[in-house]
């Protein structure tokens, strides 16, 4: 099973990191879009909402689609991805708020996610001679970027907690024994490169089952539930992928096995 992990990365190296770049900041895109064509309904739900009036409820949609799009452009253009993941960190605490999910254990769960998957990129962007964190002494492996790979990790693995089904039929048991298992290898960075695609798989499979959105007519509000749903379940599978294809860095089982 490990060298099937092995083989996928061999075979998509080239390009594995790309797609997943894309499928990270898909959701960013997508709500980013979202912002223009239902720009007086996102206006009127936030001025209804907190009865900010219509200039600042208009201030809050243009600094999504302006922070989102721009993000999204300095991350696939690999233009300072930096302070594009920064902007977009924004973003996501700037919705947290105004649509008060953090008094939604299951959405603040998968923002939590979202931004680990922001973390994995942050980490990727990160050359070895230059940084941010400029002058921030290191010891070893345990430098900022091995921090962040953790951090990312442990997030995106609060996306599959949401997944999981307390109830007695032999179907949810397995899956959540079966997902439970992979996420603390994730977590734990062991077997973290299979693990992570094998969670791609799966979640995946499970994102195009219950969430697809083109089954439902436009018009109605499940459409646009569905639809959001799914592109931010993509961006998780962005930061497997990045997983995959970077590793699970210096704090991780894995590499520990090496000085053993």
């Amino acid at each position: 099973m490990r060298s099937l992990a092995t083989e996928f990365l061999r075979v998509t190296k080239q390009y594995l990191p790309h797609v997943a770049r894309l499928c990270l900041i898909s959701t960013f895109l997508e709500d980013g879009i979202r912002m223009w064509f239902q720009w007086s309904e996102q206006r009127d739900y936030i001025d209804t909402t907190w009865n900010c009036g219509y200039l600042l409820a208009s201030s809050f949609v243009f600094l999504n689609l302006l922070g989102q799009l721009t993000g999204c452009v300095l991350v696939l253009s690999r233009n300072f991805v930096q302070y594009a993941c920064f902007g977009l960190f924004g973003i996501i605490a700037l919705q947290t708020i105004a649509y008060s999910i953090l008094w939604d254990l299951k959405f603040l769960m998968r923002n939590l996610a979202l931004g680990g998957g922001l973390l994995l990129l942050l980490a990727e962007s990160r050359s070895e001679g230059k940084s941010m964190f400029a002058g921030v002494p290191t010891m070893r492996e345990s430098s900022p970027k091995q921090y962040m790979q953790l951090g990312g990790r442990v997030l995106l693995v609060l996306m599959f907690m949401t997944l999981l089904h307390f109830d007695a039929s032999f179907f949810s048991i397995v899956q959540n024994i079966v997902g439970t298992a992979l996420m603390i290898l994730v977590a734990i960075g062991f077997k973290t490169k299979l693990a992570a695609l094998t969670l791609v798989v799966w979640l995946f499979a499970i994102n195009v089952y219950f969430n697809a959105f083109w089954t439902i007519p436009v018009y109605k509000p499940m459409h646009d539930f569905l639809k959001y749903d799914f592109f931010q379940t993509m961006s998780v599978i962005g930061g497997l992928l990045l997983v995959v294809a970077l590793g699970p860095g210096g704090v991780s089982m894995d590499e520990k096995k090496k000085e053993w």
